[in-house]
């Protein structure tokens, strides 16, 4: 079967809609972290983060993404997220 670029465009454009919507509710989860932690010096957790990056990388690999997409990737990911997390928890302390 011969694709052609609409096609394979049409697929990339259904998987980002799936993938924007992972992302909404990842960041709806790392709202509720600032809530449950509601301390600036529990946001970033090195440990947690590279157990993160290991996971990610092997499962992602066993699925067939390459490390040197997935590792960069999350790696932003987790830096937007933590950045995320501290302007919530400025505004829930704000907000109190």
């Amino acid at each position: 079967m011969d694709l052609t670029m609409k096609e394979v465009r049409e697929e990339i454009d259904l998987l980002d809609k799936e993938l924007v919507m992972l992302l909404a509710r990842r960041q709806k989860c790392v709202e509720m972290a600032a809530l449950v932690k509601n301390d600036k010096n529990l946001i970033i957790d090195e440990e947690r983060i590279e157990d993160v990056i290991s996971k990610v990388t092997t499962f992602g690999e066993s699925c067939g993404l390459d490390k040197n997409i997935s590792e960069p990737l999350w790696r932003k990911l987790i830096s937007l997220s933590i950045d995320h997390e501290f302007k919530e928890l400025d505004l829930i302390q704000n907000n109190n």
